[in-house]
């Protein structure tokens, strides 16, 4: 029987890896999706691209379901820190916009809403967005929970971006099925992974700077 436990006790990436191809199946991708999308750091890279890897050498598996797997995997793991957060930090946070403490950080209940009102509003675009964003991919379903987004919305919207994010790691696992050997293939994914890391900081900065435009341009309407 496989000891889960032990595996994340002595995790590293190159050994997990090697772990995951030894032992690939679709209910691992959907656990450890799970995993990767809730409050647990952990990188997808090391296994949906092993996952379509194997699919396409050994055919034990179908690439575009390993693609599918892992995005319900995102999804429940995306819900699980959703529901967390609208159960757990929701509370902590009107309690100390109602304190003594928040009114003097200029924080009352009032400005919350406003600030819960506006994510409902426009948060689609930012969890869509964030699912392809290094560090913020498991982080974004926190202020969707404390701002209780549309729960419907959230979930099309994080699925979509999760859809998006495997595809693209998917795509990845079946072009180095193509010409790399087996024992080349973690060195390959994290090649390949840094230049997902850089277009994802690239997207944040984009967003960044887009979310300053708006703020500054909204302060001139004002004036």
């Amino acid at each position: 029987m496989i000891d889960l436990f032990s595996i994340v006790d002595i995790f590293n990436a190159s050994e997990f890896f090697k772990w995951f191809v030894d032992n690939a199946s679709y209910w691992f991708v959907f656990i450890f999706m799970v995993v990767e999308s809730s409050f647990i750091p952990f990188p997808s890279e090391v296994v949906v691209p092993p996952a379509a890897y194997l699919a396409v050498q050994k055919g034990d598996m179908n690439v575009f379901l390993v693609v599918l797997v892992a995005t319900a995997g995102a999804i429940v793991g995306a819900l699980v820190n959703y529901c967390l957060s609208v159960w757990i930090g929701r509370p902590l946070v009107y309690a100390f916009a109602n304190s003594r403490l928040g009114h003097a950080c200029l924080i009352d209940e009032t400005k919350v809403r406003k600030a819960e009102d506006y994510f409902d509003k426009h948060g689609a675009v930012s969890t869509f967005v964030g699912r392809l964003i290094p560090a913020v991919r498991q982080l974004i379903s926190i202020p969707a929970g404390l701002a209780r987004m549309n729960i419907i919305t959230f979930t099309v919207f994080t699925g979509l971006g999760a859809l998006l994010w495997n595809a693209i790691l998917g795509a990845m696992g079946y072009i180095l099925a193509q010409h790399v050997p087996l024992d080349q293939l973690f060195v390959q994914v994290e090649k390949y992974n840094s230049y997902l890391s850089i277009a994802g900081l690239v997207i944040a900065l984009i967003c960044v700077l887009f979310i300053c435009y708006n703020v500054i341009k909204h302060k001139k309407t004002e004036q």
